[in-house]
């Protein structure tokens, strides 16, 4: 049974996040999406597990959970947060952000409990702790075996386990002798399978990309693929851990230079580089002198032992999207795509040819042009193709996709 899961989100008590995020909510968007499990976030957060424990039910003794005032099983929570820790280690301050998954609301109580008596677990939805990564591992591991703990967004600058301002350059440099019990890692949107499987290092790991989303929009522009018996969290749990290629089948990727830290900059000086450039300079901004932020592509560049284009044997495939309502409001000249215009379109489509992940994977073209505008079929077919133009992000600033060249435009507003 083929199970699309995003393992990565933030619930509307995490800083800088919508107050949309509520559980309803996100069981709707998941629905609309093409999301079948999709985790809680933010688990730790008082006000958050008591939602939790309030509005959720176990699906009979899976470890997955559901919506009680759901019509159905489609959608199913997994138990599941993000910790930013942020100690001392060999001289060096260390920020990393770690995704927990845990087997059941006891596990978590449990957790949450420890944690509420050693750290403020009420400031934020990730709460910052000051726990070394290896502890938090056997923390949790002596609650219960079956928690999946693993570095999340592992390249991006400031708060990851191989950050350029604050990270290790090995698992094993961050993890120490509980580096045997992390069995994945979560790619971040400013890389993409490719660029990490440059890593020899990452083989033995399980690859997997989820959105990181702080709206319901965003939810899913990076998700993973499984085919799954009979869903469950063990299931998930034994396949992430075992890397089984037969249920993991392939991960859904935000294009990587749309990402904030993808290359080299300096955001107030607006200066982006690439990793040439950027060692030409010495990682140096040209203008204010001051040091670059390094970046993801240089980031992972200074940690391959393989050349671009290197596959290892265990990865699995990926297909790269723009979301859909980025592809109808270019295609419709709108700038915004949370307009009125192009959210009426975002529904027509859904409700006429499926979830939005149906759409932009497998709906067929010629049957989307009966129901749209071509002009937003052949943004869809161009995005499956990658025929993008795209401005790198840099420092904190997202990249700029487009999707149809400026003189394409002009014959786009003729149509309408």
């Amino acid at each position: 049974m083929q199970q699309i899961l995003d393992l990565h989100i933030h619930s509307r008590y995490s800083r800088a996040c919508s107050p949309q995020l509520t559980l309803p909510n996100i069981e709707q968007t998941c629905r609309t999406k093409g999301v079948d499990i999709i985790a809680t976030g933010d688990f730790t957060y008082p006000a958050w597990f008591k939602d939790i424990n309030d509005l959720l039910e176990e699906i009979g003794d899976s470890g997955l959970y559901r919506l009680k005032t759901a019509e159905d099983d489609k959608i199913k929570f997994i138990l599941s947060t993000e910790l930013s820790l942020i100690y001392t280690d060999k001289g060096r301050c260390r920020r990393i952000h770690i995704m927990v998954h845990a087997p059941n609301i006891s596990a978590v109580k449990e957790l949450n409990d420890f944690l509420g008596q050693h750290y403020n677990i009420r400031s934020d939805g990730r709460p910052i702790l000051g726990m070394k990564a290896p502890d938090l591992v056997k923390l949790c591991l002596k609650i219960n075996p079956k928690f999946l703990i693993y570095p999340a967004h592992i390249w991006t600058p400031w708060f990851s386990v191989f950050g350029s301002k604050s990270g290790f350059d090995s698992m094993e440099e961050c993890f120490d002798e509980q580096t045997k019990h992390i069995y994945a890692f979560e790619t971040g949107l400013s890389s993409d399978p490719e660029m990490n499987w440059r890593v020899s290092a990452l083989d033995g790991l399980t690859l997997l990309s989820n959105s990181d989303a702080h709206s319901l929009t965003n939810i899913a522009r990076e998700a993973n693929i499984f085919d799954l018996e009979n869903p469950s969290y063990n299931e998930i749990y034994e396949a992430i851990r075992n890397r089984n290629k037969t249920k993991i089948k392939k991960t859904i990727e935000f294009y990587p230079e749309e990402g904030m830290y993808h290359f080299d900059g300096h955001r107030n000086c607006q200066i982006s580089m690439n990793p040439i450039e950027s060692n030409k300079n010495k990682g140096i901004c040209p203008k204010c002198k001051k040091p670059l932020v390094i970046g993801v592509m240089n980031r992972v560049e200074q940690l391959a032992d393989r050349s671009t284009g290197a596959r290892p044997e265990s990865a699995v495939g990926y297909q790269k999207l723009v979301e859909l309502d980025k592809i109808i409001a270019e295609s419709l000249n709108i700038k915004s795509r949370h307009s009125k215009q192009v959210l009426k379109e975002y529904h027509h489509l859904i409700n006429q040819a499926g979830s939005e992940l149906h759409i932009l994977l497998d709906a067929d073209l010629e049957q989307l042009k009966q129901i749209t505008y071509p002009q937003i079929v052949q943004g869809i077919e161009k995005v499956r193709k990658g025929d993008l133009i795209i401005s790198p992000g840099y420092d904190g600033q997202y990249g700029i996709i487009k999707i149809f060249e400026d003189n394409e435009k002009i014959k786009q507003k003729t149509m309408l």
